[in-house]
């Protein structure tokens, strides 16, 4: 099973020059002990984590690279935070690409040396992911270096791959399938956590591609969460602005510090329709939810991927939530991607070393 049991509804390529490591059909499985704790009987957990290289953007490196063969471009430029980079690396690892990768200056090691194993030739960039200024003229220079005729540059954002980004729409129409078959009604909200907007925006698209075929009669309402120190699009939401605007990220949630625009125009104005809205929180909100993920639900998360989570919980507690609504949370990555959050949620958890007399 992969992407491409979908190709017929993302960007077309054909057969002999699709790559796959098996990525998509993720599990859902329902929240046993946080959400009925917030009073949500009904929350479920898409578990992105398990994919191939660790995250839901397998899913975009399968439809992006697989784009480039079928274009014959061998040379891969790419930026990321961290999981475009390691899901590229290793897509371009399997397809026999070139990889070259500029990834944010905050970038947690393990990730840094997820994509060096994959053969993936990769730099820093000092203020990359932190200063709108810098990062703006970062793309300005990949850009540019991505119009060579060999190569392509890669971002998860509809503004630069859309292949890319229709592979990351498979995660709406696998949720279609799933609430049939598990949940055997609607689902009411999707929140997704959000540093550039692409995945809100894929995930909307891949539910209005559903009712346009009329496979879905409505959507559901597409909720969108960015940790305080990176609003660039949740508050725009929420207030009834037409677009998002850049800021200067303070946020230490490694994944979702992308302080320029890229999707977010298309996140304000295509999540309004579906009733969705931003929700912001706090670092230490999702630090929080990452730790109890892994004590209370055994599932092991990036703190990326809780923050999606932190987001439904404070929704519930504020009352923007039908507590009866059938809700599921995306956890986008796994938590083997960023050793020092780990560090973080251990710190003050001893494991001593015994005598075995002392057993």
């Amino acid at each position: 099973m992969s992407i491409w049991r979908w190709a017929d509804w993302i960007t077309p390529v054909p057969e002999q020059h699709r790559t796959t490591l098996g990525e998509g059909d993720t599990p859902l499985v329902r929240s046993n002990s946080i959400g009925p704790a917030a009073g949500l009987d009904n929350l479920w957990l898409k578990l992105e984590s398990v994919n191939p290289a660790g995250s839901f953007k397998d899913r975009f490196g399968a439809a992006a690279i697989s784009a480039m063969k079928a274009e014959d471009q061998s040379r891969c430029i790419a930026t990321s935070s961290g999981n475009t980079g390691s899901a590229v690396a290793a897509y371009c690892a399997s397809a026999g690409l070139q990889c070259e990768i500029a990834v944010v200056e905050t970038t947690p090691m393990g990730k840094l040396r997820q994509m060096m194993a994959y053969g993936a030739n990769v730099y820093r960039i000092k203020g990359f992911g932190l200063d709108p200024d810098v990062s703006a003229r970062a793309f300005e220079i990949l850009t540019a270096r991505g119009e060579a005729p060999d190569a392509r540059l890669q971002v998860s954002s509809y503004i630069y791959s859309v292949p890319g980004m229709t592979g990351v729409e498979t995660i709406s129409f696998e949720l279609a399938e799933q609430a049939e078959s598990q949940l055997e009604r609607p689902i009411d909200h999707v929140f997704c956590p959000s540093g550039g907007g692409g995945l809100c925006v894929a995930v909307c698209r891949g539910f209005r591609r559903l009712v346009s075929l009329s496979r879905l009669a409505t959507s559901p309402a597409i909720e969108c969460v960015q940790p305080r120190g990176n609003d660039t699009m949740a508050s725009a939401l929420s207030e009834g602005a037409s677009q998002a605007e850049p800021v200067t990220c303070t946020t230490n949630i490694s994944g979702l510090q992308v302080p320029n625009i890229n999707d977010g125009h298309l996140v304000v104005q295509e999540l309004k329709p579906t009733g969705g809205l931003g929700q912001l929180v706090s670092d230490e909100a999702v630090w929080e939810v990452q730790q109890r993920l892994a004590t209370e639900e055994g599932v092991f998360s990036e703190p990326a991927g809780a923050t999606a989570l932190a987001g439904c919980l404070a929704a519930a507690q504020q009352g923007r939530i039908d507590r009866n609504a059938l809700i599921v949370c995306l956890v986008t990555g796994t938590g083997f991607k960023d050793e020092a959050s780990v560090d973080r949620m251990l710190e003050e958890t001893p494991c001593p070393t015994i005598e075995l007399d002392e057993l």
